[in-house]
């Protein structure tokens, strides 16, 4: 690699393979934001069927379930058509899933969103064999998590909270619960927090017999309530009120169920947790009579998990684990059982690595290991004791696939560099790999893993890539790294402005994120604001602080109980560095970000001694008190214990430090970050002697979409760049 001035090292890594330029046209902001670029990364949902050589999609119209050959990619034959199917009222639908004798399939329409993850839905069982459609419940109302039972003959779902059970063979439904009621009781279905944080939507499992179904009830009446404004499109407006924990407030208070299916009998579970712990997910092994039921004490920091027996009510610890920071909850996804035990990702030797574990919990080997991250778990095949999985071994900014077989060889099946993302067939014979590098679209293939030949390709964007090459992109992003006052070596990519020259000196915009464990500077294909602002004169450049991901659990989790202080202090070192550079105008360098990248925007301004001229927040995070219990806690623990962090990083404390042009932006809607913390750092700005402006969204949520709403947006950020930069 070649050494540049100023602390900076070229990356070998270019954007060379870019379309070549065959035109001047410019980009426009209209473009961008209507998805002139946007890649196409969808071919429909492939879903393996069980015997890993087939697999099922919806077709183009949403009217058929089609089953295909993975091998030669063609159909098989139909096992849903909207046409052919008895008494079917309808002719579309959104989605699906098959029992595992394939002699039912539910599907439902008129889906109702209800928060990032959640819907409800009006759902209606097909009946494969009598070819006859009609709805899964006989009461009004639309359903949630339709969940088959193992042996095909039963499906529980949840109704206004309730769980309900539909027996096809007596075509009958049986109440489970009947306890719930808005903002206090629900069952099976999971809390605001849960689903934000934790991502999960259920917490119902059915038993490998069936005759067992488990379930979480939350308690949600300690937890206040936070009411949101409605403006609609009446004279009067409303509101919307949901049950949020805040930083400190009392969580849900969960407990564990079960169901025996023959007696109708619900018993509590009685897990040994305190009123605080979490339960993040419950899942049968292939035993029956072995709940794994996975807990977090309230810091997040112990997790245990258990087997219960949902029977005799008897639990086992089978697996502990302990971290002076906090665990990383998204591996609890990478625990999967087996007949000879279960995998687990674990960052115990301070990097992210995969685990085999015997049924009673005992470690058999760490799979992989080294100075780098496993990044997903793709799966492990018993039959040949493979474990597949994607890591960053070659570079943070990197993806590839492996497989480690029984004998610890490790296999790279990805052949490309950039960034690969595999989903496996399930005997693991075939996987379709989503592939992309910085400067070339994502191209889906159907691969088979033994050989490692490309079966067919997908998509391979041709269409975007002929668009592009009408384009001038200005050379494209190159890699490089900053070197900051700190000692540290930052990753970012810069985008040059058209026409460059290295005799001028050019305004600089940073784009960042920067919250916990996020990457923003990979190698992968993104196309937005940043080559409309290229077009326009602009340097572009984005920064991965520490914090961020793939270098290892001691750099994701040194910000621990100070978040922000760090993130920001290597945006501003950062910005630094930049004005050091002969085309960079020091005294006109910007930064912005959405979310918590919003966040970090106010404290760099806050806490960068002016290196920033001016500086856009979006929908921020402006004090952590104000922010849910899971995320916040996890990073800073309780305001209670302490105070001094929570100080530290509140923009609304450190308001009278802001330097710079400000814009601050939000929706009214916005049910995670709620307007509230915008309208709390306004006062603040008011009340220091601030000068700012401000851009509020009707009834927007926390992606500020709908209609012209984004390119509105975009344009006022642009103009605000261009009066201020």
């Amino acid at each position: 690699m070649k050494r540049l001035v100023f602390g900076f090292w070229l990356s070998a890594l270019m954007a060379g393979s870019l379309p070549a330029q065959v035109n001047n046209r410019q980009v426009s902001l209209k473009e961008i934001t209507d998805g002139t670029f946007r890649q196409e990364t969808g071919v429909g949902e492939m879903r393996s069927l069980p015997d890993g050589e087939h697999y099922t999609a919806m077709n183009r119209e949403r009217s058929m379930i089609i089953r295909y050959a993975f091998r030669t990619g063609s159909p098989v034959d139909t096992l849903f058509n909207t046409a052919t199917a008895r008494e079917c009222p309808f002719d579309r639908f959104d989605g699906y899933t098959i029992s595992s004798t394939g002699h039912h399939i539910i599907v439902w329409r008129e889906t109702e969103a209800i928060y990032r993850r959640s819907f409800r839905a009006t759902v209606y069982d097909y009946d494969v064999r009598r070819r006859y459609v009609k709805p899964l419940s006989d009461r009004p109302g639309k359903l949630m998590i339709p969940t088959f039972s193992p042996d095909g003959r039963m499906c529980a779902f949840v109704r206004d909270g309730n769980i309900w059970i539909k027996k096809f063979d007596f075509d009958t439904e049986v109440e489970v619960t009947r306890d719930a009621e808005p903002n206090r009781i629900r069952n099976g279905i999971t809390d605001w927090v849960y689903e934000e944080e934790f991502a999960v939507t259920s917490l119902m499992a059915w038993s490998a017999d069936s005759e067992m179904l488990a379930y979480v009830r939350f308690d949600e009446t300690d937890v206040p309530e936070f009411s949101m404004q409605v403006y609609g499109e009446g004279t009067y407006p409303g509101y919307y009120r949901f049950k949020y924990p805040k930083a400190g407030e009392p969580n849900s208070r969960v407990t564990l169920h079960s169901y025996n299916v023959a007696t109708r009998e619900v018993k509590e579970l009685k897990a040994p947790i305190d009123n605080e712990s979490y339960i993040p997910r419950i899942v049968f092994t292939t035993s029956p009579d072995q709940l794994a039921v996975m807990t977090l004490n309230r810091h997040q920091r112990i997790f245990n998990m258990y087997y219960a027996n949902p029977k005799s009510g008897v639990f086992r610890l089978i697996l502990r684990e302990e971290n002076e920071r906090y665990v990383n909850s998204n591996w609890l996804e990478s625990i999967n059982f087996h007949k000879n035990g279960f995998t687990y990702v674990s960052e115990k030797d301070g990097y992210a690595h995969v685990y085999l574990h015997t049924p009673t919990g005992v470690m058999q080997r760490q799979v992989t290991q080294g100075a780098w991250d496993v990044t997903r778990l793709c799966g492990y095949d018993e039959a040949t004791q493979t474990v597949y999985f994607e890591s960053a071994e070659e570079s943070p900014l990197r993806r590839s696939v492996y497989k480690t077989d029984a004998r610890g060889v490790k296999t790279r099946l990805s052949a490309a560099d950039g960034t690969n993302h595999a989903y496996f067939s399930d005997n693991y014979a075939y996987y379709v790999n989503h592939y992309s590098n910085i400067s070339t679209p994502v191209s889906i293939t159907v691969n088979e893993t033994r050989s490692g030949k490309v079966l067919r390709v997908l998509q391979d964007n041709a269409p975007l890539k002929k668009r592009l090459a009408g384009y001038d992109l200005y050379g494209g992003k190159e890699f490089i790294k900053i070197h900051t006052a700190s000692g540290v070596e930052l990753n970012a990519w810069m985008l040059k402005p058209a026409a460059f020259s290295e005799s001028r000196e050019y305004p600089v915009l940073m784009v960042q994120y920067s919250g916990p464990g996020s990457q923003e500077v990979t190698d992968s294909y993104s196309f937005g604001w940043e080559y409309y602002l290229a077009s326009k004169g602009y340097v572009v450049v984005s920064v991965d602080g520490r914090g961020t991901g793939a270098r290892g659990e001691e750099f994701r989790k040194c910000t621990y109980m100070r978040m922000g202080e760090t993130e920001s202090k290597d945006q501003a070192e950062a910005a630094l560095e930049l004005g050091k550079l002969p085309y960079v105008d020091k005294n006109r360098i910007g930064i912005w970000g959405w979310s918590f990248g919003g966040y970090n925007t106010l404290m760099a301004m806050s806490r960068g001694n002016g290196v920033f001229k001016a500086g856009i927040a979006v929908a921020p995070p402006t004090d952590w008190r104000h922010y849910d219990t899971v995320y916040t806690e996890r990073f800073m623990r309780t305001p209670k214990e302490n105070p001094g962090g929570y100080d530290a990083t509140s923009p609304v404390r450190l308001a009278g430090n802001l330097q710079g042009k400000l814009l601050l932006v939000h929706g009214t809607g916005d049910d995670n970050v709620h307007f509230h913390q915008t309208m709390e750092y306004a006062e603040a700005l008011v009340q220091a002697g601030k000068q700012f402006e401000m851009q509020i969204y009707k009834d927007r949520n926390h992606s500020i979409s709908g209609g012209n709403t984004r390119y509105h947006l975009y344009t006022r950020m642009s103009e605000f760049l261009f009066n201020n930069l």
